[in-house]
């Protein structure tokens, strides 16, 4: 039993290197890139491989992969006050645009669903903020066990649908009708990432882990891994002390907040290959909670409504979010990162940035995340209340 879990183990950790290698030798696979195919991946080898204490290699992974992963990307970020109207714009338009679909959604589908109010309520909440706000509105609005177990599972697998169409055609899509984001437009082939040294060859991921096996690389990946721990030892104390209420709120607060003023100190800046390490961890993330989607645990006879609504919201609220941004002139890198940090939470910032060659758009996505923690469940409840005088 150990050894198939180990082996699982050194499957998840090892497969994001094997996926960048070929991507690297064929090109039309490069072109997909790593997280696209690593989640398919994930998901083929959640559904066919079953070893022993699974669940607990995954949710383990998963939950370190993303909190050691974001002070190291955040390292090599720069900030610019140019960019702060279309991240305050994208989040205010992110809530109303998931606000709006779920209202509409309501009328739509509510009449074939028992409870519907407080379906609204939660898929409100999970949609502003993740998976702690619909498991807070559970309790709050008193949804039965079955109910809330079906809405994950569709949940899980609507979501996936939703980020494999932003990786595979929504990022060109998207940026052909919105336009780039300005890092975009004014960065090179050669993605240098400002004030760091740090080089990313367009299309080639893998060019600068080569360095990280020099004894330079080693020395800049030690002294910046222990940066990354320590920030992320002082978040995790500061979350504890906040409860359990508010612990992911405040976790990825001050793994942000830390991460960015860490950015500013010159011992750190000056470092490479941080952003490389946290790029992978993203990808061990990408295929972990990939091959957590169960899908012989879905019931669409048993749901049909609930998932229609369910996966209204998304796509709805997507499309009212490129509407509202082609209005307020937001550009689409930062209307995207708006829009996954809603759908799928915060720990999918990292990834959609990864995908989309923008380690600048993190910072945005966290603190529109941070917001859409804080506010979840008071939307949540507000909503259920709206929904009830109809």
């Amino acid at each position: 039993m150990i050894v198939s879990t180990i082996l699982l183990a050194l499957v998840f950790v090892l497969a994001p290197a094997g996926v960048m290698w070929v991507c690297r030798k064929v090109s039309w696979l490069g072109k997909i890139g790593p997280v696209l195919i690593l989640y398919i991946l994930g998901v083929i080898i959640g559904n066919l491989v079953h070893v022993p204490h699974q669940a607990e290699l995954q949710d383990i992974l998963s939950s370190a992969a993303v909190p050691l992963a974001i002070p190291l990307m955040l390292f090599t970020c720069t900030f610019r006050r140019s960019e702060t109207r279309s991240q305050l714009l994208a989040l205010i338009t992110g809530l109303l645009a998931v606000i709006t679909a779920v209202i509409a959604g309501y009328f739509i589908f509510g009449k074939n669903i028992t409870d519907a109010p407080k379906i609204g309520g939660m898929l409100t909440g999970v949609y502003t903020g993740g998976t702690i706000n619909l498991a807070a509105l559970k309790t709050m609005l008193g949804v039965p066990e079955e109910t809330f177990i079906l809405m994950n599972s569709y949940d899980m697998l609507i979501s996936f649908l939703f980020l494999t169409f932003l990786l595979s055609f929504g990022i060109r899509w998207f940026r052909k009708i919105l336009g780039s984001s300005p890092k975009m437009t004014e960065m090179s082939s050669v993605e240098t990432v400002e004030g760091t040294g740090t080089g990313l060859a367009e299309g080639s991921e893998t060019s600068d882990y080569r360095r990280l096996f020099t004894k330079e690389g080693l020395k800049d990946a030690g002294f910046l891994l222990l940066a990354d721990i320590l920030i992320i030892g002082i978040s995790a104390g500061l979350a504890v002390l906040a409860g359990d209420g508010w612990f992911m709120t405040v976790l990825i607060l001050m793994l942000t907040t830390l991460g960015i003023a860490a950015s500013f100190w010159k011992p750190v800046r000056s470092r490479r290959g941080g952003y490389e390490i946290g790029m992978y961890l993203i990808y061990i993330f990408s295929i972990v909670v990939a091959s957590m989607a169960d899908l012989q645990a879905l019931d669409f006879k048993g749901g049909a409504a609930l998932l229609g609504y369910l996966s209204f919201v998304i796509f709805g609220s997507l499309l009212i979010q490129v509407i509202l941004a082609r209005i307020f002139r937001i550009d689409a890198d930062t209307m995207m990162i708006s829009s996954v940090t809603y759908i799928c939470s915060p720990p999918f910032v990292p990834m959609m940035a990864t995908a989309m060659k923008n380690p600048r758009i993190i910072a945005a996505g966290l603190a529109i995340g941070v917001v859409g923690y804080a506010a979840g469940n008071y939307l949540g409840f507000l909503m259920e209340r709206l929904l009830s005088l109809f």
